[in-house]
């Protein structure tokens, strides 16, 4: 939640319809009229002023607009719609009896994880508001999450969309009483290939005129506009540019080394003491699976997020690493996505990835909430090609150097 809050970003507008002005200086939450509980969260996290995307976003959600955000994960995007949507259902609360399965809001987003943060997040900004949040996530028990749903009348679910079309199949959810829908990362949706899940979702709930959508994506490609088009009505657009904040707090380097040198060299980099927590971000399952048990093979204590792992092994590997129990995790991009750790102090591109946004949303797990943080990319023979679409993303070229000698890592 302190991510999701407390990080700024610089911004600018480019309409992909309409657009918001920046404004001159920072907004308080206190000057938003937020309902009390609601208020009472945030006060109770320490935070007074809104993030960019919040100051510019929440003035439009808060009255009920359609919203589209570029922005990616530390923006503060996560705290902007849980806001929107505890707001508004505290506001305007059912009168008469309500059903068991019928939520109110629904968010969804493609990864497990990314889900788990999300929920998190609104377990904290929402402690005091008295409204229920269920989490729908395949892998995990489906008749203990059944379980949650008819405890008691749903206000909020977040769930991945393929779980989330498992209950709507079996009748377990209905979604026509939905007043508010959020679609996260809807760009990691589409190369997922959730799309056609997520519009099956979308067309069990009201029309668009008769519910509040808020879309966000790290980008704006035409398929994109195209959905947001087709999702929400007379939406605002708001436009973040987190790379530039987090690039900034970030001592980004590019060790040039040949394929068989790529372990050695992490393995040294891991025997230095400043070393204190690391992500190391490789392309595909088979080779997180690989760098896995090379590392479990040198008494490296580390944990795996792939696709291939089941959730409550991918739950406790994730307590493992948080709490410090393990100092490296091994991780593909899209496991990676909803890591929120605090004091990561080394980000490590094993492979360099294909897709640039990739690259910067991996440098963007360290250097967090005003810390400093350290990126190390390794180039070699196979995939050094793709760096310069890389440095044309960021803007600037990457330093790019031999690897340090052992007793020289710093």
């Amino acid at each position: 939640m302190q991510d999701s809050v407390q990080e700024n970003a610089a911004a600018q507008s480019e309409p992909l319809e309409s657009a918001t002005p920046a404004p001159t200086e920072q907004v308080k939450f206190e000057t938003l009229d937020l309902d009390a509980s609601v208020q009472r969260g945030i006060d109770a996290l320490g935070f007074e002023f809104c993030s960019p995307i919040q100051g510019r976003i929440l003035p439009h959600t808060l009255v009920g607009n359609d919203a589209i955000g570029k922005a990616q994960t530390g923006t503060g995007k996560t705290a902007a719609f849980l806001i929107t949507i505890f707001n508004d259902l505290l506001n305007h609360p059912i009168d008469g009896e309500r059903y068991l399965g019928e939520p109110r809001a629904v968010i969804i987003a493609p990864t497990r994880e990314l889900v788990m943060q999300i929920a998190a997040d609104a377990a904290e900004l929402g402690r005091f508001t008295g409204l229920k949040t269920v989490t729908l996530i395949g892998g995990a028990d489906y008749q203990k999450q059944l379980n949650k749903v008819n405890q008691a009348p749903v206000d909020l679910i977040v769930a991945t969309p393929g779980r989330l079309i498992d209950f709507m199949e079996r009748r377990d959810l209905t979604l026509d009483r939905v007043e508010t829908l959020v679609l996260d990362e809807a760009d990691r949706m589409l190369d997922m290939g959730f799309i056609p899940q997520v519009k099956r979702i979308v067309r069990a709930t009201p029309h668009k005129e008769d519910r509040q959508t808020l879309l966000f994506s790290a980008t704006f490609t035409q398929d994109i506009i195209n959905l947001a088009r087709q999702w929400t009505f007379e939406p605002i657009t708001v436009e973040i540019e987190p790379e530039r904040v987090a690039t900034a707090s970030v001592d980004q380097k590019v060790y040039l080394v040949s394929s068989r040198e790529r372990f050695p060299v992490l393995m040294d980099l891991l025997n230095d003491p400043a070393v204190e927590s690391v992500i190391v971000f490789a392309n595909r399952r088979d080779q997180v699976r690989r760098l896995y048990e090379k590392l479990r093979k040198e008494g490296v204590q580390c944990g795996m997020l792939s696709g291939e792992i089941t959730q409550a092994k991918r739950t406790k590997t994730l307590e493992n690493f948080k709490s410090g129990r393990s100092k490296v995790m091994v991780a593909t991009d899209v496991a990676g996505r909803g890591i929120h750790v605090e004091g990561i102090s080394h980000v490590v591109n094993y492979n360099l990835p294909e897709d640039p946004e990739d690259y910067v949303h991996r440098i963007g797990r360290t250097g967090r909430a005003g810390a400093t943080g350290v990126s190390i990319s390794f180039a070699s023979e196979d995939d050094a090609f793709l760096l310069p679409d890389i440095e044309a993303l960021l803007g600037h070229s990457l330093a790019c150097m031999a690897p340090p000698a052992a007793d020289d890592n710093a």
